[in-house]
């Protein structure tokens, strides 16, 4: 199931949600997860203070994820894949997909994810 969100709208949905985690990768390709409380600035996600890895990474590697993890156990995460940049003591992530996503309550037949996402546009699309 598919459902067009307006890029205007991720603030709204941000604040839906509590903290985010913050998915970076490190020299050895493992993800580096670390809680954050990003805010909405305009079209990017605005996170501060950094610690020395997550910096480290985003330095080599400035593709990052966001996931904020749902309120109950049946809600929706939001997942926010991004480009990143270091601005002075923030980290500037510049959404490219985002999308609700929750686990299946039953097998889907055929092919597919097999879960219920909603994909959430950015104004990325054909970028």
């Amino acid at each position: 199931m598919s459902i067009a969100v307006p890029t205007d709208d991720l603030a709204a949905t941000v604040t839906r949600f509590g903290f985010a985690y913050l998915v970076t990768l490190g020299d050895d390709g493992r993800p580096h997860v670390t809680a954050v409380s990003p805010a909405v600035t305009g079209h990017e996600l605005v996170v501060g203070d950094l610690g020395r890895t997550t910096r480290a990474n985003l330095a080599t590697r400035p593709v990052v994820t966001l996931v904020w993890p749902p309120s109950t156990a049946d809600g929706y995460s939001l997942i926010v894949d991004g480009d990143s940049t270091l601005s002075g003591d923030a980290l500037v992530v510049t959404p490219r997909r985002a999308v609700l996503h929750r686990p299946a309550p039953a097998p889907a037949p055929g092919p597919g994810c097999g879960a219920d996402c909603v994909e959430v546009p950015t104004g990325a699309e054909g970028d």
